[in-house]
């Protein structure tokens, strides 16, 4: 008797218990799988997607997904909405630059094509091209685009080049005249002036000869706003950000000309936007015009004016002084006191002369 109620007790049990295993195990899978949601998107990236979800432009004709998505590469960059990589495309023997965008940073893939289709047909000797756009099936976003071996402006700037060329007239003038001529180019040339909202020295990248490429153009274009305003704010820790953006929220042409005058002062003095460890090594982009100009021998480095073998003719502190002024004038507090990119573009090319 006591033997067959254990049976019957076994029974009864057997169906709770597959039914706990089940639950338990339905549990344990939702739980795995919010687990590798949370973790980096970027290791998830795919390796079936076909050439069709990839979207090619000009010097982009040879690219495949699977060339991209399987290419060996090293992290050379990050920020609050995605990783830059430098990858190797080993059967196009050839290196690219992959800006991998963070699904939850974007906006949606619809809202995203055009801004695509329009970086895609910007062409400019100074701007950095968009050779492909690739959308994963997770929302994942790559923009493929060429790369540089001469690194970026910042690294040039704080003396990573070892033979003085950071130091020649020649070569301040020409990288400025090549970063106006492209931002100049958003501004005007395009039938809607597109803004950059993230000038930089460290997205100034520089090709041979130090011929400077603006980057990151046209990002923000495809950001959702929460991510656009953290951008605007990371440029203020950054010394970048023009001073009415404490107030607006958008960036402006304005605030375009703000950022590339600090740095036109980062070329001239070789110090940081903003360093708070170390105050006499950075740019207070908050001092007034008078000030700056009591200090103007502080801010730039003296062999500037040291006449140089290939120099074609001597650089005086006027020469100096000129290029000083014009770095202010855009860095004023009020937008309508700034000049316009035609008018810095004019001043720089006949300094250049």
């Amino acid at each position: 008797m006591e033997h067959k109620h254990k049976l019957i007790l076994l029974a009864t049990l057997t169906p709770l218990s597959l039914l706990t295993i089940i639950f338990l195990a339905i549990f344990c899978f939702r739980r795995r799988k919010s687990e590798n949601d949370g973790r980096d998107v970027e290791s998830k990236l795919e390796r079936k997607g076909g050439d069709e979800d990839l979207v090619k432009f000009e010097g982009g004709e040879d690219l495949s997904v699977v060339e991209i998505l399987e290419a060996p590469g090293e992290v050379i960059g990050k920020s609050s909405y995605g990783t830059l990589y430098k990858a190797n495309l080993v059967n196009l023997n050839c290196v690219t630059l992959l800006r991998f965008l963070r699904p939850t940073c974007t906006l949606r893939i619809e809202e995203v094509m055009p801004a695509i289709e329009l970086l895609g047909s910007v062409r400019h000797p100074n701007l950095v091209p968009l050779n492909a756009f690739y959308a994963g099936p997770r929302g994942e976003k790559l923009m493929v685009l060429p790369f540089y071996s001469g690194g970026n402006l910042a690294d040039f700037i704080r003396g990573k080049d070892s033979n003085g060329e950071v130091y020649k007239w020649t070569t301040i003038c020409r990288i400025s005249i090549g970063i106006a001529r492209g931002v100049h180019h958003l501004h005007t040339a395009l039938n809607k002036p597109i803004v950059h909202g993230n000038l930089k020295s460290k997205n100034i990248l520089l090709g041979a000869d130090y011929h400077p490429y603006v980057s990151d153009f046209g990002v923000r274009m495809v950001l959702n706003p929460a991510t656009r305003q953290k951008m605007v704010e990371a440029s203020g820790f950054e010394g970048y950000k023009a001073p009415e953006l404490i107030k607006m929220k958008d960036v402006s042409e304005e605030s375009d000309v703000y950022s590339l005058g600090i740095i036109f002062l980062e070329l001239l003095s070789g110090k940081e936007a903003v360093n708070e460890s170390d105050q006499d090594s950075y740019l207070p982009g908050a001092m007034t015009s008078a000030v700056l100009d009591d200090r103007l021998k502080d801010l730039y480095h003296p062999n500037i004016l040291v006449g140089l073998s290939n120099d074609e003719r001597v650089v005086t502190e006027d020469d100096v002084l000129r290029y000083f002024q014009l770095a202010m004038a855009c860095c004023s507090p009020t937008q309508r006191l700034r000049p316009n990119m035609k008018q810095i573009l004019d001043k720089l090319e006949e300094m250049g002369k």
